[in-house]
């Protein structure tokens, strides 16, 4: 341990009794929640940074958009808006931030997607103006002013919330213990692979804070698809992205294709003109279409921004669509979900 950690452990300490406390007054009704008459469901983490919440959400909406009219409702992180806001076909990842757009880009019209900071209040403004029969909140686990319906817990596999600790001696934005809020926990990035055995010892820790379904779910990559101006991508690729956790991108790239270099920039961090010149320089040093640049779908919709569009039209850019994947009893979750969203229809 180093020294520096040692140092952070009173702060962690100082902030695990403040959430503490915040969520003890939530629980003896002291801070108001309201529980709303239309469905609801949350997904959020314990920790900060990327545990697939996106996917979580797109996954729920491919099993239920067919039968119910959903709006998705986020916080939009790195927006440069503030408030209540509905995305329309105006809108940007800079006005909605890039998570919504990209839900947005993906499923809109047939969906809505909503930004508030107040979930208790851009809930009924929501409901005042859209025909929503389905609230799906992203990253809301530790929005206790709104009190879900159906709350899905997500832990990353390479770091679950039982061996992580307090910010910012570690990762977590409040006690293990709040996993029992949950209604189903997935464990998420799972390796291909997962054997019965480290699933049935990940169950085991998550036993000690939760008896709610555990499931477990990988990343499913997408063939690379073009928004520059090549159709086909090369053998040879410079990954760019802005995302938490990229490990786990890193190693598909790199066993999929020849990987010369990864730009990695911080989680939602907007790549600029000037990173773009940067990249396309590297690019540049090998003889023409031999490399092409692949980002993320996340970071494909900031790159689509006006005063980026000429020069973007001129890379060899691709992006990776993904989706969450069970790795087993994929269809049990399916049930337990829509088994929820049928007791809200009438008899």
């Amino acid at each position: 341990m180093s020294v520096f950690r040692i140092l952070l452990l009173p702060f962690a300490m100082l902030y695990d009794a403040v959430t503490a406390v915040r969520n003890r007054l939530f629980d003896m009704n002291y801070k108001p929640s309201v529980r709303f008459d239309i469905p609801v469901i949350s997904v959020g983490n314990l920790a900060v940074g990327g545990t697939g919440k996106t996917p979580m959400v797109e996954h729920l909406i491919r099993l239920l958009q067919p039968e119910y009219k959903i709006a998705t409702l986020s916080r939009g992180y790195g927006r440069k808006t503030k408030g209540f806001k509905i995305a329309n076909t105006n809108d940007t990842a800079t006005t909605v931030g890039d998570e919504p757009f990209q839900i947005y880009r993906k499923f809109a019209p047939g969906i809505d997607v909503v930004v508030g900071e107040d979930r208790a209040y851009a809930i009924p403004m929501l409901l005042q103006e859209l025909n929503s029969t389905l609230v799906i909140m992203d990253d809301a686990y530790q929005h206790r002013s709104v009190i879900p319906g159906l709350s899905i817990l997500l832990t990353e596999y390479g770091n679950p919330f039982y061996n992580d600790h307090l910010l910012p001696y570690g990762r977590l934005r409040e006690a293990p213990e709040g996993a029992r809020r949950a209604d189903v926990i997935v464990v998420t990035k799972c390796p291909p692979q997962l054997s019965d055995d480290e699933a049935m010892e990940a169950e085991k820790n998550i036993r000690t804070y939760s008896d709610k379904p555990v499931f477990f779910s990988k990343i499913r990559y997408g063939e690379p698809v073009s928004f520059g101006k090549d159709a086909v991508i090369s053998k040879k690729v410079i990954l760019v992205s802005a995302i938490a956790n990229a490990h786990i991108l890193e190693s598909y790239v790199s066993t999929s294709y020849t990987m010369l270099k990864h730009f990695a920039y911080r989680d939602h961090y907007v790549i600029t003109s000037a990173d773009l010149r940067e990249i396309d320089s590297m690019v540049q040093k090998y003889p023409k279409g031999e490399v092409s640049i692949l980002t993320t779908e996340k970071d494909m919709v900031k790159l689509q921004r006006e005063e980026l569009k000429s020069q973007v039209s001129q890379l060899q850019l691709f992006y990776l669509p993904i989706e969450t994947e069970f790795i087993r009893n994929g269809k049990d979750f399916d049930t337990l979900v829509l088994s929820f969203m049928q007791s809200f229809k009438p008899d």
